[in-house]
Parts: structure tokens; sequence; C-alpha cells
């Protein structure tokens, strides 16, 4: 296969199906939480549940002094590397370009050199947590094949992006086969993965809150 055939493979069949593979992992993943299911809580509301949840996803989306003390690398790196990804993800024009022309809606994007500055620190800051998870004995410990598989799936289309904008240093046909299809890595991985906690963490940390605030708990 020709790095062309590959690359209108990658854009056509091998999208919809990791596509595919996304949305219906999603969907079980979601019903799998639906079916848990909650006993009624009976007990008279000493507080407003519904703020309390919402309360709670931006209150734990904030480190306390101590988790900064303790863990600065992981925490401030987290949070660098999770904004560096969506930024290169909505604000690079083609990026914005590719969802105009897919679900119709577009915004302003950044300059190139500006989303290059960020893959690259980002790219930075995901290295020097995968070094700190293998020479940290703790971490290394709690480790396991899941969590290298989700960094390498989440850094790949970063790499293989930042490579694909400067053909002039690499092919670019085949380097954008490979970014393409590092990103359907990055679906067809997603719902059964850590990876998940993207979008599960919102419904976690919003129960909490408000099953602590029914209760008069402060959150």
């Amino acid at each position: 296969m020709s790095s062309i055939e590959l690359l209108n493979w990658a854009r056509g069949p091998g999208l919809q199906i990791a596509l595919a593979i996304f949305v219906l992992g999603m969907l079980v993943r979601v019903l799998e939480m639906w079916l848990l299911g909650r006993k009624a809580d009976l007990s008279e509301a000493r507080g407003n549940a519904m703020a309390g949840g919402w309360r709670t996803v931006f209150t734990r989306s904030i480190p306390t002094r101590k988790m900064l003390k303790n863990a600065p690398l992981i925490i401030i790196g987290g949070y660098i590397f999770h904004i560096g990804f969506f930024v290169a993800l909505l604000f690079f024009i083609p990026h914005i370009q590719l969802f105009r022309g897919t679900v119709g809606l577009s915004w302003p994007g950044l300059p190139t050199p500006v989303i290059d500055v960020v893959t690259v620190v980002t790219i930075a800051v995901l290295i020097a947590l995968l070094v700190n998870r293998i020479i940290d004995p703790v971490r290394r410990l709690l480790s396991n094949w899941g969590d290298y598989l989700s960094w390498f799936v989440t850094t790949a289309p970063l790499v293989t992006g930042y490579m694909t904008t400067h053909s002039d240093m690499f092919p670019y046909t085949p380097m954008l086969a490979a970014h393409i299809l590092s990103v359907e890595l990055l679906l067809v991985v997603f719902p059964f993965t850590k990876l998940v906690h993207a979008v599960t963490f919102i419904f976690s940390r919003w129960y909490n809150g408000a099953t602590s605030a029914h209760k008069g708990v402060a959150t």
C-alpha cells in the first residue's frame, strides 16, 4: 500500500471505523454507569443537591495547596498537558476547518507558530510525566500497561501532528496518514481505558457533590 492509498484509507474507512467504535464504546460506558442504579434517598433534603453537584465539579478541579506542595510536577504538568492538548485540537486552523466541514461549526483559530509552541511544550510535559512515572517507585508500582497505553495514544497525535505541519523536515503524505491514524487509535482506545475519565469525571464529581449537599455536608 502506497502512502497515498494509506492516507485515503485513513481519511475514509479508517475514520468511519474509529468513530463507530468510539461512539459505541462511549454508549456502553454511559450505559454501565446508568445500570449501576442508586437507591432513592428518602432522607430530608438539607441542601441544594443540584448546586452542590456543580460546586463540587468546580472545586475538585482546583488543586489544594497541599497537593501542589506534595506533587508539583504531576499537578501542574497535568494541567499543562490537558490544556495544551485541547488548545492544539480546537484552535489549530486545519482542525477548525475539519470541524466546519463535518459538523458545520467553526470559530477563530490561533496562528500556527502559537500552536507549535503549545504542542512542543505539551509533548515535553508528557515526556516529563512519563519519566516521573518510571523513576518514582510508588507510581511505577501503581502503574500498569493501561497507563502507558494511555500515555502513548495521547502523545502520538501531538508528535505526528507537529511532524506533519513541518513538512520541510518530514515527508508530508505519510506523516499526515500517520497523524490521522494516531487520532483514530486514540478514538478506538479512549472508551476502554482510563482516558474515559475526561468525560466520566463530570458525572462522578457531580454525583458525589449532589449526594453530600442533599445531606447538608459541605463540599
